[in-house]
């Protein structure tokens, strides 16, 4: 099953339940694969966009939410950052598995070794090979920032 069927399913679950607030978060959802295939579309891909270009949009839309998180908590406003947590939640369940903080490290570790990369200047080459084989399993935010850590020490 893709993550596109999937997210329909648990859309057509939400709304048996009634469940407000998933129903709303994965129409947003779906409005923006919408998107995304009309953009696709434009550019001669008749398919629409895949599950990897998916899980990639659900990254950036959990990225606006925290981005969101914080501005609200300095705007002291904790009801409207807890429906963006929530709405993370709930997006979250439809990407991989995410590593944990260890297993990141390692994984950095091994590829940093493997392409032999020992300056700054090889940050994007490690990062690219990461994002190849580990894509939507880990924040890519976070893991330049300890590439960068790594590179540099």
């Amino acid at each position: 099953m893709t993550i596109r069927e999937d997210i329909k399913n648990n859309l057509k679950e939400a709304m048996i339940k009634k469940n407000v607030d998933l129903i709303s978060t994965l129409r947003l959802v779906i409005a923006s694969i919408k998107d995304g295939d009309i953009i696709a579309k434009g550019k001669g891909n008749d398919l629409g966009i895949n599950d990897e270009e998916i899980i990639s949009l659900l990254q950036r839309m959990i990225k606006q939410r925290k981005s969101s998180i914080e501005m609200y908590l300095e705007g002291k406003r904790e009801d409207l950052a807890k429906k963006e947590q929530n709405e993370i939640e709930i997006i979250s369940k439809f990407l991989p598995k995410q590593l944990s903080r260890e297993e990141i490290n390692n994984i950095i570790d091994i590829t940093i070794k493997s392409c032999e990369a020992s300056s700054m200047k090889e940050m994007g080459k490690v990062i690219k090979l990461l994002k190849e084989k580990h894509n939507g399993e880990m924040d890519f935010g976070d893991v330049s920032k300890i590439v960068k850590s790594k590179l540099t020490s």
